[in-house]
This record gives C-alpha cells, sequence and structure tokens, in this order.
C-alpha cells in the first residue's frame, strides 16, 4: 500500500506551504479536509488562509514563530470554515518550518507538514455520528480541565465573566452568554458576552414569575434545552420575541446551585444549531457548577475587599488641613495576609495651644483583634491629646487604657483565649511647634525618628523611651526635645519599614538610608520620597535587597514624613546655586542614662559619614566620648553635646560643644601609666585643631574644632 493511500485511510493529508513564493501544495487528502475538491493542487496562500478561522490564523503565525526559534515542530489546531462561515471540521496541523536565506540576504520559511482531523461533533450534531471516535471524550475532558483551573483563579465577578466567555467549548462553542441573578423575586443581567451595549435592557430587571427560560430555571432549579427556534417559540411564545432579533439557533439554561441554593441562571446561546446531546448536556452542566462555585466566591471575596476597605479607610485619617512652613506625607501598606488591615496606624492631631501632634504606632498582631484594638487606641491618643496633654501624660493615659483593656476582656470566659490574650503596642509621640520647629518627643518601644539633613545625610536621633503601651498600667514616658532645622525632613515608621525583606534593624536601616540620601535636589516632593520608601521594601527590585531573615513573616508598614520647608530640603525649587548647609546634632546625656554615650559616638560618626580623613573621625569620636564621661563623672548635671560641620566638602571645620551645669574648669594633669583618669586635656591637645572652655553664667562649654583634611599618605 503507498504512503499517500495509508495516509489518507486515517485522515491525514501532506502539505508545503512555501513563504517564498506565497503558495500551498497540497496532496488530495489534505485538499479534501480543507474542503476542496480530493485532488492534488497548488493553490495561492490567500486562497488557503481563507479556508481558516480568522482567529486560528492569528494565533499561528505566533505559533510558526516560537517553533523557528526554538527549532522545534510547529502544532496548531485550526478550524476549517466553508464559504458561507460555518466550521465544517477542526484540524491538527503538525509543521516543520525550514529556514531559506535567498541571494539578497533576505530570511523565508517554508512549512512542511500534515493536517490531521480532530473528532468532534458538528454543529447540529452529536458525538455519536462523528467518523472518528475517541478523541471527542479526551477534548471534553481536557476543556473541563483547563475550564475549572481558569474560574478557580477568578478573583472577581468581572474576572468570572470573563473567563466565561472565553471558554471553546468542544465542538459546540456558545457565541452568546449571559449571567442572572437574583435579588428577592427580581431576575437581573449580572454579565454578558456576544451582545451590544443596551441589549440586556429588556431583561436587566424582570420577575421570576415572568415566562422566560432563565425565570424558570431559577423557579423549578432545572435546566431548559432548546435546540431550535421552533421550540423556543413553542415553550415560551411571550418572551420570544425578545430573543429573536439576536438571530440564534439553539439555546441552553441552567441553573447555577451552591449548597442547594439556586442563585441565579446561566444562558449559552449558539447560532448553529446544536442538538443538546447526553455529552454536550454534560459538559454544560459541569460548566454551569464550576460557574456557580466560582461566582460565589468572588463574591465572598469582594464582600471582604469592601469591608475590609471600608475599615482600613475608616481607620487610616486624613493628614488634614495644610500647615504653614511644613510639609507631610504619610503611607500605609498592609501585610500581603488576607485581612488588608492589621495593627499599625498613624494620625496627625490639631492641638488646642496652635500646635499639632503626629502619631505612629503598631499594635502586636496582624488579625482582626490587633485592627480591633488600634482603632480604639488610636481614638484614645486622638482624644488625651485634644484635651491638651504633654507627650509624656498621652503616653502614660494611653498605655493604662490598652493595660486595661486587656484586663477587662480576660474577665470574659470566652472559649478563644488566644483573642483574650493580652497585647501591647509601640508608639512614638511627637508634638510640633510649626513656628519654630521645636519638636517634643515620647516614645513608647517604638524606633527612633531619622532626621535627613539638608544636604542628604542622615541621622538617627535617639529619644529616651519607655516600655510598650499596655505592658504595665503606671510607666512613665520621658520627653526628648530638639529643633527641626528649615530644610530638615524627619521620617517615623513602624519596624514594618525596617525589616520587611527579612532584614533586622541594621540592615533595614541601611536600606532605607540610601533611599533618604539619594539627591535630594532631585526630589520633587515629600510624596516622591514616601513612594520610594516604599517602593524599597515591596517594590520590583525588594527581592534583591533580602535581608539575613529572609523566612520571617511579613509586617504592615506605616511611614509618616515631616519636613519644614527650607533651602535643599526638595519640597520647593532648587536653587540655581545652592550654598552647602551646615550638619548640626544636638543630644542630651543625662546622669541616669550613661549608656547613651554610646549613641553620642554613633551621632558623631553618622554626621562624619563622608569626612576625608578617616583618622579624624575617630579622633573625634574618641574626644566626645572623653568630654561626655567626664561630664558624668564629675558633675551632678546632664551633658548637652552640640555638633556643627559647616563648609564646602574637603574644606569643612567641626565644632563640637559640651555643656554642662558645673563651674569647675578642666585642667591638665599628668597621669601615671597605671591611671584610670585624667587624660581628657592631653587628648585635646594632641587630636584637636584648637580647644578651649567658655565659661557661662551657669556652667561651662568645652568646645574643639577640628578641620578637614586629606588622609596623607604614608611616607
Amino acid at each position: 500500500m503507498r504512503t499517500e493511500d495509508v495516509l489518507a485511510a486515517i485522515a491525514t493529508g501532506l502539505w508545503r506551504w512555501d513563504n517564498a513564493s506565497g503558495t500551498v501544495a497540497l496532496d488530495s487528502e489534505a485538499a479534501r479536509l480543507l474542503g476542496l475538491p480530493a485532488d492534488p493542487v497548488v493553490l495561492p496562500e490567500v486562497a488557503v488562509r481563507s479556508r481558516f478561522h480568522p482567529v486560528d490564523w492569528n494565533e499561528i503565525n505566533g505559533i510558526v514563530t516560537l517553533a523557528v526559534a526554538e527549532g522545534t515542530l510547529a502544532e496548531a489546531r485550526l478550524r476549517i470554515m466553508d464559504e458561507d462561515g460555518r466550521v465544517l471540521r477542526t484540524v491538527r496541523s503538525r509543521s516543520k518550518p525550514v529556514e531559506n536565506r535567498t541571494a539578497d540576504g533576505r530570511v523565508d520559511y517554508e512549512l512542511i507538514g500534515t493536517i490531521q482531523e480532530i473528532a468532534e461533533p458538528q454543529p447540529g450534531t452529536t458525538a455519536a455520528h462523528t467518523p472518528i471516535t475517541g478523541d471527542w471524550r479526551r477534548s471534553r475532558e481536557a476543556f473541563l480541565l483547563d475550564a475549572g483551573r481558569a474560574l478557580a483563579e477568578a478573583r472577581s465577578t468581572a474576572e468570572v465573566l470573563r473567563v466565561a466567555a472565553s471558554l471553546s467549548m468542544p465542538g459546540f462553542s456558545p457565541d452568546g452568554l449571559a449571567v442572572f441573578g437574583v435579588a428577592g423575586d427580581r431576575l437581573s443581567i449580572t454579565g454578558h458576552h456576544g451582545h451590544d451595549v443596551g441589549d440586556e435592557a429588556p431583561f436587566a430587571d424582570m420577575r421570576l414569575e415572568t415566562d422566560y427560560p432563565a425565570a424558570e430555571v431559577v423557579r423549578t432549579g432545572r435546566a431548559i434545552y432548546l435546540p431550535s427556534p421552533e421550540d423556543y417559540k413553542r415553550r415560551f411564545p411571550a418572551t420570544w420575541p425578545l430573543a429573536q432579533r439576536f438571530g440564534r439557533a439553539s439555546w441552553a439554561f441552567l441553573p447555577l446551585i451552591v449548597a442547594g441554593r439556586t442563585m441565579g441562571a446561566w444562558m449559552a446561546a449558539f447560532k448553529h444549531p446544536v442538538s443538546f446531546s447526553p455529552d454536550e448536556r454534560s459538559v454544560l452542566t459541569t460548566v454551569a457548577r464550576m460557574l456557580a462555585q466560582a461566582l460565589q466566591r468572588a463574591g465572598v471575596a469582594e464582600s471582604e475587599r469592601e469591608l475590609t476597605t471600608g475599615l482600613q479607610r475608616s481607620m487610616m485619617p486624613q493628614l488634614g488641613p495644610e500647615i504653614p512652613g511644613m510639609r507631610i506625607a504619610a503611607r500605609y501598606v498592609p501585610t500581603g495576609g488576607g485581612l488588608q488591615v492589621g495593627g499599625d496606624w498613624y494620625d496627625m492631631i490639631p492641638l488646642p495651644s496652635g500646635r499639632f501632634a503626629l502619631v505612629i504606632g503598631d499594635v502586636q498582631g496582624h488579625d482582626v483583634r490587633a485592627a480591633g484594638l488600634m482603632g480604639q487606641l488610636r481614638i484614645a491618643v486622638r482624644a488625651y491629646a485634644s484635651e491638651g496633654h504633654r507627650p509624656d501624660a498621652v503616653l502614660s493615659r494611653a498605655s493604662r487604657f490598652l493595660a486595661g483593656l486587656g484586663s477587662a476582656q480576660d474577665s470574659d470566659a470566652d472559649e478563644d483565649p488566644d483573642f483574650q490574650s493580652p497585647r501591647f503596642a509601640t508608639c512614638l509621640y511627637v508634638e510640633c511647634d510649626p513656628r519654630t520647629g521645636v519638636l517634643e518627643v515620647a516614645r513608647a518601644g517604638h524606633p527612633d525618628p531619622a532626621i535627613r539633613m539638608p544636604d542628604g545625610t542622615v541621622l538617627m536621633r535617639p529619644t529616651a523611651g519607655g516600655l510598650p503601651l499596655g505592658i504595665v498600667p503606671d510607666t512613665d514616658y520621658p520627653t526628648t526635645r530638639f529643633t527641626l532645622e528649615p530644610g530638615e525632613t524627619m521620617m517615623l515608621c513602624t519596624d514594618g519599614l525596617i525589616e520587611t525583606g527579612g532584614h533586622d534593624l541594621d540592615t533595614g536601616w541601611a536600606r532605607l538610608r540610601a533611599i533618604l540620601e539619594s539627591d535630594t535636589q532631585g526630589a520633587e516632593s515629600l510624596e516622591k520620597l514616601a513612594d520610594l520608601l516604599v517602593q524599597a521594601v515591596h517594590g520590583p527590585s525588594s527581592h534583591h535587597t533580602t535581608g539575613p531573615l529572609a523566612d520571617r513573616r511579613e509586617d504592615d508598614i506605616a511611614v509618616v514624613l515631616l519636613c519644614r520647608e527650607g533651602e535643599g530640603c526638595g519640597c520647593g525649587p532648587a536653587l540655581a546655586h545652592p550654598v552647602r548647609p551646615a550638619r548640626r546634632t544636638m543630644l542630651t546625656v543625662a546622669q541616669a542614662e550613661p549608656e547613651r554615650i554610646a549613641g553620642a559616638r554613633q551621632q558623631i560618626r553618622e554626621l562624619l559619614h563622608d569626612w576625608a580623613d578617616a583618622d579624624q573621625v575617630d579622633s573625634a569620636v574618641l574626644m566626645v566620648s572623653e568630654m561626655v564621661t567626664n561630664v558624668l563623672m564629675h558633675t551632678d548635671g546632664d551633658a548637652l553635646l552640640v555638633a556643627e560641620a559647616v563648609g564646602e566638602l574637603g574644606e569643612r571645620r567641626l565644632r563640637v560643644e559640651v555643656a554642662d551645669g558645673s563651674d569647675e574648669l578642666p585642667h591638665k594633669r599628668h597621669p601615671g601609666e597605671m591611671a584610670s583618669s585624667g587624660r581628657g586635656v592631653l587628648l585635646m591637645e594632641m587630636l584637636a585643631d584648637s580647644w578651649g572652655v567658655d565659661p557661662r553664667g551657669e556652667g561651662k562649654s568645652i568646645w574643639f574644632e577640628l578641620y578637614e583634611r586629606s588622609k596623607q599618605p604614608d611616607a
């Protein structure tokens, strides 16, 4: 037996598609499959192309291009159309693209392959009438698996309807779809496909008693199949005129049932006659069940999103009116879990004194209870602040309030011990005078604020603090006072901004510092800086900068930026010839807090982060440590550290002053080799470019200066 006879016996034809000449050579079987006389023929490309469904033709170009790139076979599923636009059959094409280069260097392709008929029921027929058996059942199973996956992944009603409209059922794809929903005794259109805008108007609001197939399906819970217009007209004469104008030939109306309750109906309409064989009814019934489940899931998800979005909007305040001389920006990003609201919050509170307060906090946990406690605590803090209490009193009262909530809930014998367990919260409260820029800060276990100076230098501002709110009812919270200078920006944030992505406090601050220290003159506004900080944590590049604790749980994020307008802040127009602003920092070290000497050393290092000579930085840190330690050891008062760096890069002058309330002046000693003190003045003489002591009305100020110079190379 010849090869051609064997191929013809299994309904397989051969073709050769020459892109260069624009011709297609077909053997007799390939010609028959394309709806042509069963004779070998060479046709123009356009004549063969007209036999394919337009959608399939558009897809095959991409398939061939991919096969050429990968050096593989190009396999496509093609619907063959007749002159009237009806589907004759479906074929599978398998071809090998062969690349041919012309003399002028142009690349053309030649497809050499086979065309094989796929056994699918034709429009108006059943699976039993197909010339080939076996493929129909496999095609149906593959379709249902794909449809189930697509509907399961849909997350909204609109997505479910788009998926339903794109389903291509094996052998009898509908061209018109509609989903009906039920509200009380009314039937309405939830969504439709294959109709023009406005076509749904007659069906938009229909009583369930109406003589319409979808209404009867909802009333009875049973599917209705109408294979022909005559069947439709006979069974539903009253509403037949509404359906007649769409020119459809067959209809299927199926109930959408979930947990025994009919929630609506699904209509599939066909332009070609469909007999609705048992296999076809099985496919439609299965799709209707999956569609009902998907619509229910989407409805529940949309309700949850609406609830959580409304809850989040109600809990997250607006920043209020503009403040003369200051700019404020804030962001809140909930964790990636299902509940899009958590325990983080921020607030801006106008005060009776004409000042305003900024509050940022984080209630322990990421669940519903954390969100509820956050809302209660935020209202309590706002009430205490509005009464005119000082920052320390506001946090003391808030801690007592949160501890009281925990004890009240513990007294209720509920079945969920985790829900009743005590919770704590961290909080940072800042009272600001917009006229002078003076800030009074009280901190309850929260990360310290960060200050970005006009030239981009970022300092962590150490502040006195107490325990998180709610741990001990009666807790004192010391207040730290400093000034936000013109051009400076203060950042308040929750630990989620620092630690998200597996970072700890050190690596997280390093990541944020790089954003804050970026080109300040290029920052268009404070809003842009807030977006950059969030993108550094959640943006496309954040997965490249994961920290050492990459498997830790993600956290909510809240961030507030406060900028005092001035030269170099980035909030206004940049100067044509900007003058490099001075860097200043101020820090108080109390007698009861000698551990803050380490913070003073860190402040100096951050202030001099780009100093040319690292040895000079070490010298400055050593002298500051010695000066502050002497105040704590030899006086009864606190040490006030003020440091300032001025001038252009490479030519700057650092001046550091440490003031105390003692009138006793330092004097030079000659300590022995084993002495533990007495070297302060000697260090100043050796390391400082200049130094001195300035008596004041009460106390004194010891100061030193260093002049920046490039480090000299070793001899």
